[in-house]
């Protein structure tokens, strides 16, 4: 278990890591049987950003279940009433099984310990529910929504605990019949009730297929995941009303506040490594639907602290088998965005870490300003990595030792790529 004792990751954190990381893993298993997963035809897309290319991508990723182009009209309602959230975690978090920056928000809970179906959740806009994948929770089924405004502008909740009564009978009748699935949509109102959700954060994204992210330096391999390409800053598609409640709710101050998930540079270390063979995001599927994970690998800026970098690996565990694990390395450097083919070996210590704001240490789930990283004393390891080739390195880490102990790489080491 993580604790809150040295600067470990606090419950709330904790409970990201279970459910939200889980939750990618249902709804990738309710996505392929369902509806096949993406083809390389988004990453075409995604190299050509034309309009008949945005909306295809749209199409594709509500199975053509959307209308229309561009940006009619911004969302106007909270998914979640003001006193029922504390603050908004941005996009960028790498926590446990999420290994690589998370493509979504969090809106986290007033109180954690709150039983399922406590908070109510709502449409953020005129809008079309389109889709809803689910799995199944201790608590009873869980819920993942995609709506649409239309087919390059939609978005999206996850870790939502129940429906609306009369959207859970168009659920259930669309998946009654076995051998098939029919299509769901449902015309909502903004700031229509959708459903609930409690003990746990919502998961949220704004999609908009015009405007592609820069930062993977290869788009096919996000094709399992192919939304990720499309993640837009939510700010941008607010209401001024929306907007200015939202922003007080924000925790992070850097630009852009509202958080990054795409650092790679090509030839650089900074960004995300996936293990050589095991088909980029989709990851190692030899344990089937569990710890694909474990084949990523990334360098990249903390979501608060920006000026700081993590070290995120998905196979090196330290409190529980088949989580990933943080780090950072007590004097910051060298920055992955420095190193090279000519750099050579790089070794890293590897230190967990607390956050402070404002010179006191901040618990991860009240509205804070100014947060710093604080790397703990306890050394947990070595990662040895060298760059190969410009999208080609070998990595190792070294658990319980100090880099001063480490003089190469041994042949346990893996290759990864990108």
């Amino acid at each position: 278990m993580l604790k809150n004792q040295k600067g470990f990751h606090l419950l709330p954190l904790l409970i990201v890591i279970v459910l939200a990381g889980l939750g990618f893993v249902g709804w990738r298993v309710f996505q392929n049987k369902n509806q096949g997963s993406p083809e390389n035809n988004i990453t075409a897309q995604y190299k050509n950003p034309s309009e008949e290319a945005a909306i295809k991508a749209g199409q594709q990723l509500t199975n053509n279940q959307c209308q229309g182009k561009g940006v009619p009209y911004k969302l106007s309602e909270s998914p979640m009433k003001p006193e029922d959230f504390i603050i908004v975690i941005p996009y960028g978090l790498m926590v446990g099984g999420h290994v690589t920056p998370i493509d979504h928000q969090y809106f986290s809970p007033a109180d954690y310990k709150s039983k399922p179906d406590t908070y109510e959740v709502r449409a953020m806009a005129d809008s079309t529910l389109v889709e809803i994948g689910s799995r199944a929770r201790p608590f009873g089924q869980e819920y993942r929504l995609v709506f649409t405004i239309s087919c390059t502008f939609l978005y999206y909740y996850d870790l939502v605990t129940s429906l609306t009564p009369d959207i859970k009978k168009i659920y259930d009748e669309a998946n009654s019949n076995t051998g098939s699935r029919k299509p769901i949509n449902i015309k909502l109102k903004a700031g229509q009730v959708i459903g609930r959700i409690g003990g746990q954060t919502l998961d949220f994204a704004v999609w908009d297929t015009t405007k592609p992210l820069s930062g993977f330096v290869v788009p096919e391999h996000y094709s399992y995941e192919a939304w990720k390409l499309y993640t837009a800053d939510p700010l941008d598609y607010y209401t001024d009303d929306l907007k200015k409640f939202i922003l007080s709710r924000y925790v992070r101050t850097v630009e852009p506040i509202s958080g990054k998930i795409d650092y790679d540079v090509d030839g650089r270390l900074i960004g995300n490594w996936f293990r050589e063979g095991t088909n980029g995001y989709e990851g190692d599927r030899s344990r089937g639907h569990e710890g694909y994970w474990s084949s990523h690998l990334a360098f990249a800026p903390n979501l608060y602290d920006p000026d700081w970098f993590e070290i995120s690996i998905g196979d090196y565990v330290t409190q529980k088998s088949g989580e990933g694990s943080q780090f950072v390395t007590p004097n910051n450097s060298p920055q992955p965005k420095d190193v090279s083919v000519e750099t050579g070996l790089v070794k890293y210590d590897l230190r967990q870490f607390s956050y402070m704001a404002d010179g006191k240490f901040w618990d991860q789930n009240s509205i804070a300003k100014n947060i710093t990283i604080s790397p703990n004393q306890e050394n947990f390891g070595c990662a040895a990595v060298q760059m190969l080739e410009a999208r080609k390195i070998k990595f190792e880490a070294f658990k319980n030792m100090s880099c001063d102990g480490v003089s190469g790489f041994t042949n346990t080491a893996k290759i990864y790529t990108r």
